[in-house]
């Protein structure tokens, strides 16, 4: 098969690279890619969110199979538009995708079905939400209802962060339109785990789980991020908790959609929290995690295409998912200041002596060639992932091969992997 992959960062370099070894690919293609996938696939210069171009290209080109890996084309409905141009296409539909496009959506169904989740209240004017604020405990979680890579979720201490988070998302459109409705939760305590689970209308099958660091420092401070590092599998998953996962929130979700007459087919990645009385769903997400993917993946030691393929085709029941048993640990190198303003150009080193280590894999982010050398052109810059028998050796190895890359501004945490009750 021909397959393209769509998006330009960490998780898209790991999907390229994890589908380059399917003894079926003929061939990978990355639109718009990195430095890291042009090892591997052919880059094309087609914008992520470009969906006209993309369709054309996928004619041209022969493309048997389209995977996407960012949220955004898939809340224009790069799904949809694929399928009608009779293109195979991987991701849930635009009407799915919501899931993660409108957290006021999802909030609607979760409430409507009793999925485990934080308590909220949502506004569409800004006096509302401001006047909420001051009638309300600390801490408070504002959400931008709208996609914001990652950063539309604002952990408020006091009321003037939380009334300063409301100014900022509807007054001063930080994000944009993501901003124009809001969510205001309460402030959930526990533990944090990703799960990916791929889904194919009324069947679900476990792919893997992660603990993802989203705050930018050590210690879990700082602002959100994108995610700043992962462990697969998660440190605080275990059977029990799957069982409750499945009962408690997908089948009430699956009962949802079919009420609402969504079909899903793609991968579901639901965001939790694990308090004292059990799972919460903290936010859905519609397509592979960054950094989990750099985590989950290099655990697979199923074929992946046959994976998608069946999702796609209705067939899940039929494929046997293998996982390796070590751990995975994968630490985030950004530019400095991120999340916020950062500079790019930056030229990196080191990065054939980390590649070329034991159990290490090196998943470039916001990376391009340049002159002949590698430069940072994003926020985040590479993923930095190590396999191991233990999660201390895993950690080790990580950060070893971090200490082997340079480029000016580096910032990263050190805590990755640390116990999730120490973070």
């Amino acid at each position: 098969m021909r397959i393209m992959v769509i998006g330009s960062g960490g998780r898209e370099h790991a999907l390229a690279w994890k589908l380059a070894k399917s003894p079926d690919a003929e061939g990978i293609f990355c639109a718009p890619g990195n430095a890291g996938t042009e090892t591997i696939a052919e880059n094309v210069q087609i914008a992520a969110n470009d969906l006209p171009e993309l369709a054309h290209f996928a004619k041209e080109n022969r493309i048997d199979l389209t995977v996407v890996g960012p949220d955004d084309p898939l809340a224009l409905g790069l799904v949809d538009l694929f399928e009608g141009e009779g293109l195979r296409v991987f991701g849930p539909s635009k009407s799915a995708a919501r899931l993660e496009s409108s957290k006021i959506f999802a909030k609607e169904i979760m409430s409507a079905e009793g999925i485990p989740t934080a308590a909220a209240r949502t506004f569409s004017a800004s006096d509302a939400a401001l006047r909420y604020c001051d009638e309300i405990g600390m801490p408070a979680v504002i959400k931008a209802d709208g996609l914001a890579l990652g950063k539309g979720v604002i952990i408020a201490p006091d009321r003037v962060t939380a009334r300063q988070s409301v100014r900022a998302m509807m007054q001063e459109q930080v994000f944009g339109n993501a901003g124009r409705r809001i969510i205001i939760e309460e402030r959930l305590n526990g533990s944090e785990c990703s799960v990916h689970a791929l889904m194919s209308g009324k069947i679900f099958r476990m792919l893997g789980t992660a603990r993802d660091h989203k705050r930018a420092f050590d210690g879990d401070c700082g602002p959100n991020t994108g995610g700043m590092g992962a462990v697969s599998p998660a440190d605080n998953w275990d059977a029990g908790r799957e069982n409750e996962f499945t009962v408690e929130i997908m089948r009430p979700l699956l009962v949802a959609l079919t009420k609402r007459g969504i079909e899903f087919r793609g991968l579901l990645f639901p965001g939790l929290i694990i308090t004292e009385t059990g799972l919460h769903v903290l936010e859905f997400n519609c397509r592979f995690g960054d950094p989990e993917t750099q985590a989950i993946l290099p655990r697979i030691r199923s074929d992946l295409l046959p994976l998608l393929n069946a999702t796609i085709d209705g067939r899940l029941q039929d494929l046997e998912i293998q996982l390796d048993q070590r751990v995975a640990v994968t630490v985030v190198l950004a530019s400095g200041g991120y999340p916020g303003k950062y500079e790019t150009g930056k030229p990196i080193s080191g990065l054939q002596d980390a590649d070329e280590m034991a159990g290490v894999h090196i998943f470039h982010a916001g990376t391009k060639r340049q002159n002949g050398e590698i430069v940072s052109t994003g926020g985040r810059v590479l993923a930095v992932t190590a396999l191991a028998d233990t999660v201390d050796r895993a950690r080790a190895q990580a950060y070893a091969a971090v200490d082997c890359i340079h480029f000016e501004g580096r910032q990263f945490r050190r805590d990755i992997a640390l116990p999730a009750q120490r973070e």
